[in-house]
């Protein structure tokens, strides 16, 4: 039997790859992406997914032990836009979360690109 890539997520993952793939979102599981971490070492690390359409990786918190806001500093500092999906809290509050940081980023990259059509003007 085949292995699918299902297998090697945990349960939360799923749970998102669904809501993805019920939403019509396209996405990678775990696309390497190249990062300098605090002490400026190169390091690749693996966001759970890649939103191909929207240029935005997720990831999928775990646990509440874990460092997730070094995470996302260290993903800001590198320049990649990451929405951080805390499924162990409330069952439905993270689709709303996802839903307002696509849409926030989105406004982002629409406001710079304004600013650099205004600049070109």
């Amino acid at each position: 039997m085949r292995e699918s890539i299902y297998d090697n997520m945990t349960r939360s993952e799923r749970i998102v790859a669904q809501f993805l793939k019920d939403l019509g979102i396209f996405w990678s599981y775990e696309k390497p992406i190249y990062v300098w971490d605090r002490d400026k070492r190169p390091r690749v690390w693996t966001p759970d997914f890649f939103l191909t359409q929207f240029s935005i990786y997720i990831e999928v918190c775990g646990s509440e032990d874990f460092d997730y806001e070094y995470r996302r500093i260290t993903y800001r500092e590198n320049g990649y836009d990451v929405i951080f999906l805390h499924l162990y809290n409330n069952s439905q509050k993270w689709k709303k979360h996802f839903f307002q940081y696509i849409a926030k980023i989105s406004n982002y990259r629409t406001e710079g690109l304004n600013r650099l059509r205004m600049r070109l003007s």
